[in-house]
């Protein structure tokens, strides 16, 4: 969700269904379990993932610049994108989002630059939940078809699909076109006249009119009827991030409107608190808690955004921002949705450490992105900020939830990995990207272009480079070389993306195949760094295994060195092992040509390791 450092009828069908077939459960329910194997998301940014069109003219039209359609994903496109070992899709972008377009034809408002970020407009900024981004389809007027067409198609190539949701925030001017009968829009039934009511959807400024901030000129100053530094709301609303300015700053995410879920301005909730012992309990719990409580208004009308298009086939959601939303309600929209399909995949995004363990037990999350610990610590990793040494500590910090921690190196909202913002070259993401796979049993999420080495280095209009801009009309050049004007095949590619691809679906499909990565974890790095002879200060080291697994991961983080060896494995891993004194082969698993031996004396193992820069092993013991 744009700059974070700035924060740091149909339902009722489907619950009374679910109710007569879903049994209670009294203990832990499925959304904390582990899986049998590792999860892969494959985020992709819709708008920008079949566009073939390379102009990359900053601030370009959409006749200018080109967008992609949802019919860009063909079987054959969505084959190779499983072949990577993909699990799920996040369709990232798909509701139906504030843009400068003229889509009046088919009955859609324009939309002020004045309160829309970029040409193409923030996906974040929601303007009509019960319909798709008209920009998607070939046919604007059909386009909901297209796109259950699609997740019909996602369907059939053996994955499942996820979308966003945003509840803390809709777009400024959001407008329900395509509500079901007897759904109010947003703010339909507010009282104006106060700052806030539980049932009211808004935050108001009563006796004021909003103003539009003082920014750079919307869409770098192209003359346009609409961009004339107004646009009308009286009272003005609460902006997104929480400004209570009439006038909110440029940095503010002034094109949305804050959502009001029962949170007082001061602070205190609204509405019955949830009893902590419900962090044990089952999400059927959870729904029976909720099932005769008086709730605001704002969460009746997201719970049934939720399963209108769990209805249409969504098998999840990813929640931007949700820390800005009370746990209380995600245990409300959460149980409902498992209800619903008790296999749905729930990622939200949360940045307070302090608040994981909240969101996953009270909020019935399945996962909560892993940014401010994994994610920080790889990138100050390769850039020479900070030691490996780390990893294991936080690894171990969250041992009770590293299996909700989904790990990432690259997303919408972040610096491309390849980028020379963060990791300089794909070359020396891959020991990152090693690591992040490896080191627990969490999913793993990789963005469209970073298996091709994409770098984000085209300045859209309102996004820059380094970011591959979520604003703007732009193309992705690695990813179109991958691409090959829709025939999939990378036949544009270099060989040094195609090594890079290979490379990466070596990874991914090991991993969700792999049975100790779903296992434990073993701490190496302390005693290799207190013991061993030439055990650089880039070498990273674990192990991790199963009942019928064994796996020492090493990885150099160093882009000049090549280090040798002889890294210990502990007596407690070689224990729990139950490994006798004796010779052991290992194979690396990614490439099946490195082989070393580990020999067990005196219940201490001993492995002779030499690694080039960048180069990592993942050995499985024979």
């Amino acid at each position: 969700m744009k700059n974070k450092k700035l924060f740091i009828g149909l339902s009722l069908v489907l619950l009374t269904a679910a109710c007569k077939t879903t049994e209670l459960k009294s203990k832990e329910d499925i959304h904390t379990e582990k899986r049998e194997r590792k999860i892969v998301v494959y985020q992709v940014f819709t708008r920008l993932f079949g566009n073939k069109n390379t102009t990359n003219k900053p601030w370009g039209t959409i006749s200018e610049n080109g967008v992609g359609k949802f019919n860009d994903f063909t079987d054959t496109a969505l084959h190779e994108i499983k072949d990577l070992g993909v699990s799920y899709i996040w369709y990232t972008g798909v509701p139906h989002h504030a843009l400068v377009g003229d889509y009046t034809a088919i009955g859609v408002s324009n939309d002020d630059p004045d309160i829309v970020k970029g040409r193409a407009g923030s996906p974040y900024a929601v303007k009509d939940y019960y319909n798709v981004d008209p920009d998607l389809a070939v046919d604007p007027a059909h386009r909901l078809q297209e796109f259950e067409a699609l997740i019909g198609r996602t369907h059939t190539a053996g994955m499942k699909v996820i979308i966003d949701i945003v509840p803390n925030h809709i777009a400024r001017k959001y407008e329900g076109k395509n509500n079901p009968e007897g759904v109010n829009d947003f703010g339909a039934d507010d009282d104006v006249t106060v700052e806030y009511k539980r049932d009211n959807n808004f935050y108001y400024i009563p006796n004021s009119k909003f103003e539009v901030p003082d920014t750079d000129k919307p869409l770098n100053g192209e003359a346009n009827p609409l961009s004339d530094g107004k646009f009308d709301e009286i009272p003005a609303k609460w902006t997104g991030n929480g400004s209570k300015l009439s006038k909110p700053d440029k940095n503010d995410w002034y094109e949305t409107v804050k959502v009001n879920y029962g949170i007082r301005p001061d602070g205190t909730k609204d509405f019955p608190e949830l009893p902590k012992r419900y962090g044990s309990k089952s999400y059927a719990a959870h729904f029976e808690f909720w099932k005769n409580k008086e709730v605001p208004d704002s969460w009746k009308k997201f719970r049934d955004i939720a399963l209108y298009w769990t209805a249409k086939g969504v098998d999840g959601f990813r929640y931007d921002m949700a820390e800005m939303v009370p746990y209380e309600f995600w245990s409300y929209m959460n149980s409902a949705i498992k209800m619903a399909n008790p296999s749905a995949f729930l990622l939200a995004e949360v940045y307070n450490p302090k608040e994981y363990r909240n969101y996953i037990h009270l909020g019935k999350m399945d996962y909560l992105y892993d940014k401010v610990e994994t994610y920080d610590k790889l990138k100050e990793i390769i850039q020479d900020k900070a030691s490996p040494d780390a990893l294991s500590s936080i690894q171990n910090g969250m041992k009770d939830i590293e299996h909700h921690m989904l790990h990432f190196l690259d997303n919408h909202d972040e610096q491309r990995l390849a980028s020379a913002e963060f990791a300089k070259s794909p070359e020396r993401g891959k020991p990152l990207m090693v690591v992040s796979t490896t080191l627990s049993s969490s999913p793993t999420m990789i963005y469209f272009g970073q298996e091709v080495g994409e770098a984000g280095n085209e300045n859209g209009g309102f996004g820059t480079h380094s970011r591959t801009s979520i604003f703007d009309y732009v193309g992705v050049p690695s990813h179109q070389r991958w691409m090959n004007e829709g025939k999939f095949d990378g036949g544009q590619l270099t060989d040094k993306e195609k090594e890079l691809r290979d490379f990466y679906k070596r990874l991914l499909n090991f991993s969700v195949n792999s049975t100790a990565l779903m296992g434990d974890f073993g701490e190496i790095q302390t005693s290799n760094r207190k013991n061993t002879k030439d055990f650089d200060a880039k070498i990273y080291a674990f192990t991790r295994w199963s009942a019928d697994e064994k796996l020492v991961v090493v990885t150099n983080f160093s882009d000049s060195k090549t280090s040798n060896f002889n890294l210990e494995i502990p007596s407690n891993v070689i224990k729990k092992w139950n490994l006798k004194d004796g010779n052991y082969s290992l194979i690396d698993q990614l490439y099946n040509q490195n082989k070393t031996t580990l020999v067990v004396k005196n219940d201490i193992g001993n492995v002779a390791i030499t690694i080039a820069p960048l180069e990592s092993f993942i050995y499985k013991l024979q």
